[in-house]
């Protein structure tokens, strides 16, 4: 049976159009922007959706589990291929970063679909990481409407800053930055701007974090 994100492309793709979900989404490439190089280049984004964030973030590369979510990023510019986190279709040290952006919630096993990006990613290469943390009010929102039948919440599994910072050591990486937003509650509009700020930030709902993977002996 098809999941929400293969039934349902125009209504996740219609969210970021809102002035809501536009806000929201605006602020949430901000603050990965502050983590990321200009250009990309050589990134992958995994979980590329749509395409969205990849678009505008300048990512030349995105994998994803829905072909109906792929035939918009590749719309947008975005080399698609069909593919899933826990098992990535490239060889490894292809990539300078690796993009992963509210994808983490949806992978059926992140720990493994995180040693993937390990083995992706080149000696000096770098992981992104954007979520909504599991406790701030943003995912406790989140949580909330999944629980009351939303289509892709219901399909989510939310987690702390601290247990993805455990499951990337796990997997061979080091945090060396981060950025925070959306420090608002969600019941209130999201202001624009909506500059990003520095490192993790108790209760903000949506933070980024840089990854390196760690040399021999760290």
């Amino acid at each position: 049976m098809a999941g929400p994100f293969d039934r349902l492309p125009e209504r996740y793709d219609a969210w970021f159009d809102s002035p809501e979900g536009g806000a929201i989404f605006q602020a949430e490439v901000d603050c990965v922007r502050r983590l990321m190089p200009r250009p990309a280049g050589e990134w992958l984004e995994v979980g590329v959706g749509t395409g969205r964030f990849a678009a505008s973030l300048g990512v030349r590369d995105g994998v994803d589990s829905s072909a109906e979510m792929l035939e918009r990023a590749g719309a947008r510019g975005i080399r698609p291929c069909l593919g899933r986190g826990e098992n990535l279709p490239y060889r490894g040290a292809s990539f300078r970063g690796v993009l992963l952006v509210v994808t983490i919630c949806f992978l059926d096993d992140p720990r493994r679909a995180l040693h993937e990006c390990a083995r992706v990613l080149k000696r000096e290469g770098r992981l992104v990481a954007g979520l909504v943390p599991a406790d701030s009010a943003w995912g406790e929102s989140y949580m909330r409407k999944g629980r009351e039948g939303h289509p892709f919440y219901s399909e989510a599994r939310f987690y702390t800053c601290e247990q993805i910072v455990r499951m990337a050591s796990e997997a061979g990486f080091l945090l060396e930055e981060a950025a925070s937003c959306l420090s608002t509650p969600p019941e209130m509009p999201v202001q624009t701007p909506c500059p990003p700020e520095r490192g993790v930030v108790e209760g903000a709902g949506f933070v980024a974090m840089r990854f390196v993977l760690a040399k021999n002996g760290e």
